[in-house]
């Protein structure tokens, strides 16, 4: 079996997911952390250009100064990739796909069924994709395991997901 899950149906786009690859987006985020923080609506554009001129305007008054502790914080950041159990959410690779009008459903299709929900749940999902710094294997419920938006299933998730059909 393959660890690629597909989002496909009454979609734009059909797209083809690689949860390998996802240790490397910045959307990722550990699961604990995810269901225990606070969530604000942020607008990324917005919060990127604040950030862009705050650095900028730091530059050009104090100039270009390499921090101490950078070493220190890449062997900090790569320990956390290599030990963290991570997740992302689903939003934004539906949302890509661009389900066509009048979609109310997402059928999850998993090696032992088939489990449907309503678009505005599906949208709350959280996929799991690495275990102790460890893509999840397929014998051990990968690629995905999917978690409620609610974190009621956060000790149960859904295992063993091969496919998001949007109907």
């Amino acid at each position: 079996m393959e660890p690629i899950v597909f989002i496909n149906g009454k979609v734009k786009y059909p797209i083809t997911l690689d949860p390998g690859v996802w240790i490397f987006d910045d959307r990722k985020v550990e699961i604990d952390t995810y269901f225990h923080a606070e969530r604000v609506q942020v607008n990324e554009l917005e919060e990127y250009t604040i950030a862009a001129s705050k650095h900028w305007q730091k530059e050009i008054q104090e100039g270009a100064i390499m921090p101490p502790t950078i070493k220190t914080e890449r062997k900090f950041e790569k320990q956390r990739l290599l030990e963290g159990t991570f997740g992302i959410p689903f939003e934004p690779f539906l949302k890509n796909a661009e389900p066509e009008n009048g979609v109310t459903e997402v059928i999850v299709t998993t090696d032992d069924e088939e489990l449907t929900f309503p678009l505005a749940t599906a949208l709350e999902f959280f996929l799991g994709f690495s275990k102790d710094g460890k893509p999840l294997k397929i014998s051990e419920g990968g690629p995905l395991e999917i978690y409620f938006g609610d974190a009621s299933n956060i000790n149960d998730p859904i295992k063993n997901v091969r496919s998001f059909t949007v109907k």
